[in-house]
């Protein structure tokens, strides 16, 4: 009964010691590797990770005798890439030691839009030392991005790709509307200059004409004056 007894604690205690290691260690479903003398364990803040959803690259960072580093600077930088594009972004710290989060835990926040294998490329400088490291994630290393429709629950949201896809044609047809409305506005006006002009030549047609007549009858009254004073003189 005793030998029983005495098993079960041991038991007890060394699952004891598994779930305390576990939870102050980084997460499991991070790359670890040895970076001159540092440690490193890099993988997503928030794993599994999903399109749209806000997440972050996160770095555990330990020296070489596993004490975390909690004075790393802005010497450091990571740049997030996914296919042929990159965005560089800043590290900071997720914690202040002995107020919150956990030492050694720093984070380059950012939103996944597409989902798929995204690598975290660190360079720079800890401590004089030079860093050029690259993380992709995978099956053996850490959590790729997944499109979260499978476990949406009760209403399936549409991917934000397919959102974006979305709402590009509606604007490029939107565009579209008011070039095409702008463009029968200004026939519009052109067909109103146009009268307005045809207008503005009729009148001045008309001022022309009148002249001309007016013109005309001077012409015929001013040779008939002096014949009438001619005859007047013969009586």
């Amino acid at each position: 009964m005793r030998k029983r007894t005495a098993a079960s604690l041991a038991a007890i205690a060394a699952l004891s010691a598994l779930l305390v290691g576990g939870l102050s260690g980084p997460a499991l479903a991070h790359e670890e590797r040895t970076v001159g003398t540092f440690h490193f364990a890099v993988g997503f803040g928030n794993e599994p990770a999903y399109t749209g959803e806000e997440n972050s690259v996160q770095l555990f960072l330990h020296d070489a005798q596993d004490r975390p580093v909690t004075n790393l600077t802005d010497t450091l930088s990571v740049e997030v890439v996914y296919g042929g594009q990159k965005m560089t972004l800043p590290l900071e710290p997720d914690f202040e030691v002995g107020e919150f989060g956990t030492p050694g835990d720093y984070r380059a926040w950012f939103f996944p839009t597409q989902p798929g294998d995204y690598t975290f490329h660190f360079t720079g400088s800890i401590k004089g030392q030079e860093v050029d490291e690259s993380f992709t994630s995978g099956p053996t290393t850490f959590s790729s991005v997944a499109d979260p429709t499978n476990v949406q629950f009760p209403v399936k949201e549409p991917p934000v790709s397919q959102v974006a896809s979305l709402t590009q044609r509606l604007s490029a047809r939107l565009q579209e509307a008011v070039a095409g409305q702008q463009r029968a506005q200004d026939s519009a006006n052109s067909a109103k200059t146009i009268g307005y002009v045809g207008i503005g030549v009729g009148a001045v047609g008309l001022l022309v004409g009148a002249l001309a007549v007016a013109m005309s009858r001077r012409r015929i009254v001013a040779p008939l004056a002096p014949q009438g004073v001619s005859a007047e003189r013969r009586g």
